[in-house]
């Protein structure tokens, strides 16, 4: 497997600093550059053709949720992955909505941003459990609201209640007794299933058919 070629974009130069040791550390991630403005990203990314972007929107005269638009224009393919201290709900779920691989806050553990940069790499939507909580709690269900019938099996099921709280799938295959492969494919059949494009929707789903409580 080839390297994931990474490009750290954050004013602060501890977190970078920080992000550089904990991901330089993984012998197939590559750190190619850093970042402290858009406009030094925005070269960057056109130079380096990163494979992943792992930023902080939130950051006055540096980053902003309009960087994000500009990097997917500018490389439809790239994967972004944020990790930030905002805290505002409605900016939050603004940058959600735009497709970002990844959201992460500045208080995950070494655990939960490497599990991310994997799931991510895998093709894959990756949220830390606080976003999680925060996209449950935006999920417009309504108590004593009839369900209607789940098409997908129990075993499928058990694989959503799994996705909805937060676990990649190798996590899911140990606790399931499966190979990580078949947890891949049923994670495909459920999506075909409920014609769904993202870890979120699923979510929003789990919610509103009472599959998760």
């Amino acid at each position: 497997m080839n390297a994931v070629r990474v490009i750290l974009a954050d004013n602060q130069y501890l977190t970078r600093f920080g992000l550089k040791c904990l991901l330089g550390s993984q012998e197939n991630i590559e750190i190619i550059g850093e970042a402290e403005n858009e406009a030094e990203l925005l070269d960057l990314v056109n130079i380096e053709r990163p494979h992943l972007v792992i930023i902080d929107y939130f950051q006055q005269d540096h980053f902003s949720v309009s960087t994000l638009r500009k990097l997917q224009s500018l490389s439809p393919s790239i994967k972004l992955m944020v990790i930030t201290a905002d805290n505002n709900k409605h900016r939050i779920y603004n940058v959600i909505e735009k497709g970002v691989s990844g959201f992460l806050t500045k208080t995950c553990e070494k655990k939960e941003i490497l599990d991310a940069i994997f799931s991510i790499t895998q093709g894959q939507r990756s949220f830390c459990n606080k976003i999680l909580e925060l996209i449950l709690e935006r999920s417009f269900a309504k108590p004593g609201d009839e369900c209607a019938p789940t098409p997908l099996s129990d075993r499928e099921i058990e694989v959503v209640k799994l996705i909805s709280r937060g676990l990649i799938a190798k996590e899911i295959a140990g606790l399931l007794n499966l190979s990580t492969h078949t947890i891949y494919t049923h994670r495909k059949n459920i999506m075909k299933k409920l014609n769904l494009g993202s870890s979120s929707e699923l979510v929003l789903y789990a919610v509103n058919s009472g599959i998760l409580q």
